[in-house]
Order: C-alpha cells, then structure tokens, then sequence
C-alpha cells in the first residue's frame, strides 16, 4: 500500500485534534510533521497543544514546528470561545515531554516538500492559511511541487460562522488565503457546506467513549466540549466536526463530493472580509483551478475517526 506523505498545517483547536488523532492513527498517512498556526489561540499554545495530542496519541516520531504568531497583514484573532481559553476544550493543559522541533514551520514545509518527488506531498491546512503562505513567498516554486492542499475554510451557501459571509479560518488571516489561490497550487477547500454536513450526534460521541484508549477519550471529549458550545451559543446538539474533513478526503476521497471552480477572497472590505466567492460556471472561472466540496458522508468520516483510536491490532 502506498502511504500518503502529508505535512498537518493546524492551529489546535478542538475539531484540529480530532483530525490529528485521525492522521496519527491512520496506516496510510505517512505524517512528515505537524505545523503550528496562531488561529484558534495563540502559536505557543497550538503548538503545545499539538505536542499534547502528539504525546497522547504516542507518536513523538512526529516533528513538531512552530510557525506565524500573527496575520500576515492583520492583528491576530481567536476562536476560545469554540475551544476553550486554552485550545483544548475541558482537557487539562500539560508541559509536553518532547518539545518543538529547530525552525520556523514555513521553512519546514519548504524543506519537506522540495525534497521529495514533485506532487508527493499533501498539505492539509487546519487553521488561517498564513505558514503556506510565507513558504510560497520564499519560494514560489514550491506550488508546484505540492501534491493537493487540502484545506478546512470558507463558506458559501451555509453562510459563515464568524461573520456573516465568512469562515474563521478564512476571516483571520485573508490575505494569505488569498494569495495562496492565487498560486498553482491544486487547492481543494472543505468549507462549512460540506463540514456541517459531519456532525458529532450524541450516538457517536458515545461510540467513542466506549473505545478504552487515550486517543479515543482525547477525540471525545474533544467532541463533548463541541457539543456543550453548540448548545450554548447555538442552539442545536450535534456540533459540527470541520477539521478531520480535508484528512478524510485524502485517505477517501469517495466520501465527498467536489466541485471544480474558482475561489477568491474578499481582503478588501471589513463588511464581508473573508469572504470565499466559489465561481462554478466555467465561462466566468477562467479555467476552474480549484475544487469546492459539496457534500459529505458523515458515516464514513466518522468511520475513519473510529477506525484511527482503535487499540493496536484492531482489525
């Protein structure tokens, strides 16, 4: 079987470490390294938080490299109201034992992937776009020696959920979402019309919780605490699980259904800044460099989860 080499982009974030658990546990990703994004909370505490489930999950193989502390041209924001004032939900912070690897992420990135065959390397970007970003300023070749960038952001018929029109990955850093489309990248975006269609029902929160390993508990308490915010703040009782989406879809890409279009990014306006514009028509797309979900199999993508934080030698 030929493993997918993948670099996690993330910014942990409780829906980021169920899609770690998910690449972790996974036999057909070959995981080079995690990346660390300010987004949900502050770098320093994505990238703990990731040497956390990284800890958690047993797997401190994987280099762990810290990356932008800020917007490219924005003060930064954050999610902790969705995460919890330290990124994790109700899980208890801890000094991990191993720490971060030498280097910034955006150089890391550069590294693992110019030194590998060209298009071998997937990139799923969990967080605001800003470590690809400056990767690509360093070297704008580097596009197209990426294999797809998977990437959790953006909405377009849902709506948003930090603005009206936007998405908090998109809406924290737009700039770098934007020049990051603007590349020759093979981008594939995951917004919220697909992501909101994986919800976390009580039945398979539950499901989790009866598998006995850390990784399972870590994933369902993740789960929980999205669940207790979703009531809260929202109203409903399943929340949607976004993150894991662009990590499923390179492990099976059956489970979702893509659209070929154009992506733009609004930087320009306050009102709707961040904004994804999805061009479908061809005539208008100019070529349609860009793939959009449209929908997704949330049994399958849980499936996936499920299978990931099972004991060694589940079958």
């Amino acid at each position: 079987m030929t493993r997918q080499a993948l670099i996690v982009d993330c910014d942990p974030g409780v829906d980021d470490a169920v899609a770690l658990m998910l690449a972790f546990g996974s036999d057909a990703v070959d995981l080079l390294a995690i990346t660390a994004v300010g987004g949900n909370v502050p770098v320093v505490k994505t990238a703990r938080n990731a040497r956390i489930l990284r800890q958690i999950a047993g797997r401190e193989d994987v280099p762990v490299f810290m990356g932008a502390d800020r917007p490219l041209r924005r003060e930064p924001a954050g999610a902790g109201a969705f995460h919890g004032p330290e990124g994790l939900g109700d899980l208890a912070p801890f000094e991990p034992d191993a720490p971060c690897a030498d280097g910034h992420a955006a150089d890391a990135i550069l590294d693992l992937v110019m030194g590998r065959p060209a298009k071998s390397v997937a990139v799923a970007v969990l967080g605001p776009l800003t470590n690809l970003a400056l990767a690509l300023r360093k070297q704008p070749a580097l596009a197209a020696r990426l294999g797809p960038v998977a990437v959790m952001g953006g909405a377009r018929a849902e709506g948003g959920n930090i603005t009206a029109s936007a998405e908090f990955n998109i809406w924290a850093d737009p700039e770098a979402a934007a020049e990051v489309l603007a590349t020759d990248c093979d981008v594939v975006m995951f917004g919220l019309d697909a992501t909101h269609q994986v919800r976390a029902t009580t039945a398979r929160i539950e499901a989790l919780e009866a598998v006995a390993t850390p990784m399972a508990q870590a994933a369902a308490s993740m789960m929980r605490f999205s669940q207790r915010v979703e009531r809260n703040i929202v109203g409903g009782d399943a929340p949607p699980v976004h993150d894991p989406c662009p990590i499923a879809w390179l492990l099976r890409p059956d489970l979702f259904e893509l659209r070929s279009c154009r992506i733009r990014v609004e930087t320009g306006s306050e009102l709707t800044r961040g904004h994804t514009a999805v061009e479908f028509r061809e005539a208008v797309a100019a070529g349609r460099p860009h793939r959009w979900a449209v929908s997704a199999d949330a049994a399958g993508v849980f499936a996936l989860i499920s299978g990931a934080v099972q004991p060694p030698g589940t079958v």
